[in-house]
């Protein structure tokens, strides 16, 4: 059974999701990448209001039909190169949810927990399908700076499917399974 997760992202929407909850996320969510997050770790100002929203490290690939711009397919890229950024980011721009693969670091479970944030994880290799789960691509910000893969793209989706990796009291899945792997590891080396 999946959470429903609807934007606004509120603190308490965000806190009542619990570390390996399937999440189906609906609303408004942006893309991110390496160059939004070094633009706004270096004090570059935000083009968008990220405060109870969402980054989905994420580089769409989009295509213009009839005059409007569409998502071809946008999986989740590896979250792990914002992760020096993030937790700064996250208290700076009060931002509630991360949507990526392959996990993140101690410091930004850290100010998941300290700021009210949960990271969720998107199947890798499935972009095609996540597209489906966009409905409208409602703008695009800092396209001539930074490139059509790199820029910020304001997205209506509804059902993204992904799991609670990190929770807002910072308990991590990726942290619980290294600690299982190293504990089944020491048994088979006895």
């Amino acid at each position: 059974m999946s959470k429903t997760l609807e934007y606004p992202f509120t603190a308490a929407k965000v806190r009542s999701l619990k570390l390996g909850h399937r999440v189906c996320v609906s609303g408004l969510i942006f893309t991110g990448r390496d160059k939004f997050h070094r633009y706004l770790f270096q004090g570059g100002k935000s083009p968008v209001n990220l405060a109870d929203g969402a980054i989905f490290h994420a580089g769409p690939v989009m295509a213009r039909k009839h005059g409007k711009w569409v998502v071809l397919s946008a999986g989740p890229t590896t979250s792990a190169r914002m992760d020096s950024y993030m937790p700064r980011l996250i208290e700076q721009h009060k931002i509630r949810v991360i949507i990526g693969k392959g996990g993140m670091s101690d410091a930004t479970r850290q100010a998941c927990a300290k700021h009210g944030c949960v990271y969720l994880e998107a199947v890798g290799g499935a972009a095609v399908t996540v597209a489906q789960c966009v409905k409208d691509v409602c703008g695009v910000h800092l396209l001539a700076e930074f490139g059509e893969a790199e820029a910020v793209w304001a997205l209506t989706v509804k059902g993204l499917r992904a799991v609670v990796a990190i929770d807002a009291m910072g308990r991590s899945l990726q942290k619980r399974v290294r600690q299982s792997s190293k504990r089944m590891l020491a048994k088979m080396l006895k």
